[in-house]
C-alpha cells in the first residue's frame, strides 16, 4: 500500500511539473473590454487560470494595425475577442483553432502568422459570443511574443495584419476558402522566386487566379499586388513557410470541441484516481 501511495504521489508531482512547464510557454491575450464574467469564461475555455501570462489588447491597438485595411464596422469600439498561444516543439508547425469569430478562419490566421515569422505554436482564437475577431488577430502576435520571448518586428506585424485583413476582405467577396487558397499560392510563388516587380507579381496573380477559377476585378488585383510587394520586402524563409503550413487539414478543429474533449479526459482521470484511492482507504 505504501508503494502504491508513493507512486500516486510521484505521478501527481510529475503532472504538476508538466503543467508548470506548459504554463511557462503559454500566453493569453484578452480583449480589454471583457467584463469579469467574460474574462473568467475565456480563461476557462482556454484551460488556464489567472496565473497564466496575460496581455491585453485594446480597440486602439486594433485600429493601429488594421484600421487602414478593414471596414470600420468590423473594428467597432470595443476589444472583445481573445487568443491563446502555446509554444510547441521545433517542427510542430502552427495549429490554429477558432470559435465565435466570424470574419476569418483558421487558415487565414495561420497564413498571416507565417508572414510574421511565427513558428511552432498552438493558437486558439475565441470570444465569449460571436464577434468579428479583430482584437484577437492583433493579440495573437502579442501573445506569441509573450509565450516564446521572441520579438516580431513592427514591419512583420504590419504586413501580417495587412495580409489577414486583405484576405478577409477578399473572402467576403469570393469566399473565404478561395481567398485563402489564392493568397497562399501567390505568396509562396512570390517568396520562392524573390519577386518584387509589380508587373511580375501581376502575372503570378493572373496565373493563380486562372488555375483556381477565380475572377478578380482591377481593385482586387491592385490590393493583392500591393500586399505581395510588402510581403516580398520581408526576409522570409520559403522552406520554413511550407513547413509551418503543412498538414493544417489534420490539425484544424474548434476550440470548443477541444476544450470539451480535454475536460472529459481530465474528468475520467480524476474519477479513476478517486475510485483507486477509495479502494485503498477501504
Amino acid at each position: 500500500m505504501k508503494k502504491i501511495i508513493a507512486v500516486l504521489l510521484a505521478s501527481a508531482m510529475l503532472a504538476t511539473v508538466a503543467v508548470a512547464d506548459r504554463i511557462e510557454n503559454v500566453t493569453v491575450s484578452l480583449g480589454s473590454d471583457l467584463n469579469g464574467e467574460q474574462r473568467a469564461m475565456m480563461l476557462d475555455r482556454f484551460g488556464v487560470g489567472e496565473d497564466v501570462n496575460i496581455v491585453e489588447v485594446t480597440n486602439r491597438e486594433e485600429r493601429a494595425y488594421l484600421g487602414n485595411y478593414v471596414d470600420e464596422s468590423l473594428l467597432g469600439t470595443r476589444a472583445i475577442s481573445c487568443a491563446y498561444v502555446e509554444e510547441l516543439d521545433d517542427g510542430s508547425g502552427i495549429e490554429v483553432e477558432t470559435s465565435n469569430v466570424t470574419w476569418v478562419d483558421e487558415r487565414m490566421v495561420q497564413n498571416a502568422l507565417t508572414t510574421a515569422g511565427v513558428k511552432d505554436a498552438k493558437v486558439k482564437v475565441s470570444a465569449p459570443f460571436k464577434v468579428s475577431g479583430t482584437a484577437a488577430l492583433t493579440g495573437v502576435i502579442k501573445a506569441f511574443e509573450g509565450a516564446t520571448g521572441s520579438t516580431v518586428s513592427e514591419e512583420e506585424k504590419q504586413v501580417a495584419n495587412e495580409e489577414i485583413a486583405k484576405t478577409g476582405e477578399l473572402g467576403q467577396e469570393i469566399g473565404k476558402e478561395k481567398a485563402t487558397d489564392l493568397i497562399e499560392e501567390i505568396k509562396l510563388k512570390v517568396v520562392e522566386e524573390g519577386i518584387s516587380d509589380p508587373q511580375e507579381i501581376k502575372v503570378i496573380v493572373e496565373e493563380k487566379a486562372r488555375e483556381l477559377n477565380i475572377t478578380l476585378n482591377e481593385e482586387q488585383f491592385q490590393q493583392i499586388i500591393s500586399l505581395m510587394q510588402n510581403i516580398g520586402s520581408l526576409d522570409l524563409d520559403i522552406s520554413g513557410i511550407k513547413d509551418q503550413l503543412s498538414d493544417i487539414s489534420d490539425k484544424v478543429t474548434t476550440a470548443v470541441e477541444n476544450s470539451e474533449e480535454a475536460k472529459g479526459l481530465l474528468q475520467k482521470i480524476a474519477d479513476f484516481f478517486k475510485e483507486l484511492l477509495s479502494g485503498i482507504t477501504s
